[in-house]
């Protein structure tokens, strides 16, 4: 692995809370997602909501055990232990209605660091996964950037306004929209190249940015490959909003029906 890879690991590793709600904050919508999937209304919101957090106590009591020569990706490592924590819980549920004792949780094997794991992984978990990590990004630059800066991209980028009514709406030039929105995405690049890095334990997963999209260049874009990379990095954006959107609303159901119970 790349060394930023190793050092998240390593972080992980040392119990270093900030890296596991860095983790958790990222991809806890896509975890979710996953689990209400397999469960085919099984399991409801909150049962859910319950599964995704036993999912990273699971996580971590597995890394010290993770292998990266064993060729596993990072998207691969999430879903396994997620579907170990879901078995354990379905387990349970069976036992309790045949009227006998819960099972001991089985033990979480190594199984799921290899490459050819039969784990169903599809491609709308895959690029969940790869939106997660764009989100992740963004949020990075918009932390890093002038209100002004990020307010420029979110509508000349994410809400596709066009640059006059933008510069209109924040009461500059519209050179200068495009000046700023030339340093935020300058910025977004460099951000989103360390994110895939970070979170990645393969080459094929380092590949993704280029696949969707969003070419890293390591010489000077073109104005196209500007707007091809913009156009892709709001497409993501949207449909990331639309998975958080709807794991707040699972959310709120899972709060209702703590309440009611």
């Amino acid at each position: 692995m790349h060394q930023v890879t190793t050092t998240f690991i390593k972080r992980l590793r040392s119990n270093d809370q900030a890296a596991w709600f860095e983790l958790w904050q990222t991809f806890g919508p896509v975890i979710r997602a996953q689990l209400s999937k397999w469960g085919r209304g099984r399991i409801g919101p909150d049962t859910v909501q319950d599964l995704s957090q036993e999912t990273l106590a699971a996580l971590s009591e597995a890394i010290d055990r993770y292998d990266p020569e064993r060729g596993a990706r990072f998207s691969t490592w999430l879903l396994a232990i997620a579907k170990h924590v879901l078995g354990d819980e379905m387990d349970r549920r069976m036992a309790q209605k045949r009227g006998g004792n819960a099972p001991r949780a089985a033990s979480l094997d190594d199984s799921w660091m290899g490459s050819s794991s039969d784990l169903p992984v599809d491609d709308a978990y895959e690029a969940a996964v790869f939106r997660a990590k764009v989100e992740r990004a963004i949020s990075l630059v918009e932390r890093e950037t002038e209100f002004l800066d990020f307010a420029i991209f979110r509508l000349r980028v994410l809400e596709n306004r066009p640059g006059k009514e933008v510069a209109d709406a924040v009461g500059v030039s519209e050179p200068t929209v495009s000046r700023r929105l030339a340093r935020v995405r300058e910025l977004l690049r460099q951000r989103l190249a360390e994110v895939v890095e970070t979170y990645s334990f393969t080459d094929d997963e380092r590949t993704e940015p280029a696949k969707q999209g969003l070419r890293l260049p390591t010489q000077a874009p073109t104005a196209q490959e500007d707007a091809e990379f913009d156009d892709a990095v709001a497409n993501v954006y949207h449909l990331q909003m639309e998975l958080r959107a709807a794991d707040q609303a699972e959310s709120t159901r899972a709060d209702g029906s703590r309440l009611k119970g």
